[in-house]
């Protein structure tokens, strides 16, 4: 049995068990718990707080779920707990605080945010934080530099890439099409030797994801599957889907 059979095991609900209509946010204890209740694995994100804590908040700033404007790297832990995410009760968790919440009921899928600019704090943080968790626990994400620096940082906890065919949002703009080429076709691998892959479900299949689970036999999951065509494709290319919007 692989040790990373827990990884596939099940549904992984992307940012938690989410639902806006029924006041349950993205990222918050109550979309966590949901996961945990329904029986799915649980994906996250992590940003870097100004006192380096790992808080567990997708966007860089404020604003889009929450009260405020500012970036997260720009408050203090206390700063950001203060914060009231709209038309609920929830507050930004530390990641420590998600895993008191979770304590090993589910898979805990982890990425890293980060602004590619070689700051390896947020990851140190994790590790140091995932030390200590007795559950099952992995991190991924979209910058090679992240995944690198989790291997050289916490060679054992489980690490994974985060990729997709066609990096057309905007975020990507100030990466070239060589820089854009290297990320879809998994080029990093040699020094960022991820254990698992997750790739966009719209871009498969693809060369490089199915490479690395044919050949190499890395886990691969899939993300977001939003739908029955994209069930379909992650029945058909992928170990184990990261879904949104739907129960599975």
């Amino acid at each position: 049995m692989s040790k990373l059979d827990w990884l596939t095991a099940r549904p992984i609900a992307h940012r938690g068990l989410h639902n806006p209509a029924g006041g349950v946010i993205e990222n918050t204890a109550s979309a966590f718990t949901a996961a945990i209740a329904g029986g799915y694995g649980i994906e996250t994100d992590v940003q870097i707080s100004a006192d380096g804590e790992a808080m567990v908040h997708h966007d860089d700033a404020l604003g889009r779920l929450t009260d405020g404007s500012a970036r997260l790297a720009d408050l203090s832990t206390t700063e950001i707990k203060a914060v009231r995410f709209k038309a609920t009760a929830d507050r930004v968790l530390m990641l420590g605080e998600l895993c008191e919440l979770v304590a090993g009921r589910a898979a805990l899928v982890i990425e890293l945010k980060s602004h590619f600019d070689g700051d390896r704090r947020l990851v140190q943080r994790v590790a140091q934080v995932l030390a200590a968790y007795r559950g099952p626990a992995a991190v991924m994400s979209f910058d090679p530099g992240m995944v690198e620096a989790a291997r050289q940082i916490a060679p054992t906890l489980p690490r994974g890439i985060v990729a997709e065919r066609h990096y057309a949002h905007h975020e990507w703009d100030r990466m070239t099409p060589a820089e854009k080429r290297r990320l879809a076709f998994l080029l990093h691998g040699f020094r960022t030797r991820p254990h698992f892959v997750a790739y966009g479900v719209k871009d498969l299949p693809a060369i490089a994801p199915l490479v690395a689970r044919w050949v190499f036999g890395l886990p691969l999951l899939t993300w977001t599957v939003r739908s029955e065509a994209d069930r379909g494709s992650a029945a058909r290319w992928a170990d184990q889907m990261i879904f949104e919007g739907w129960r599975p």
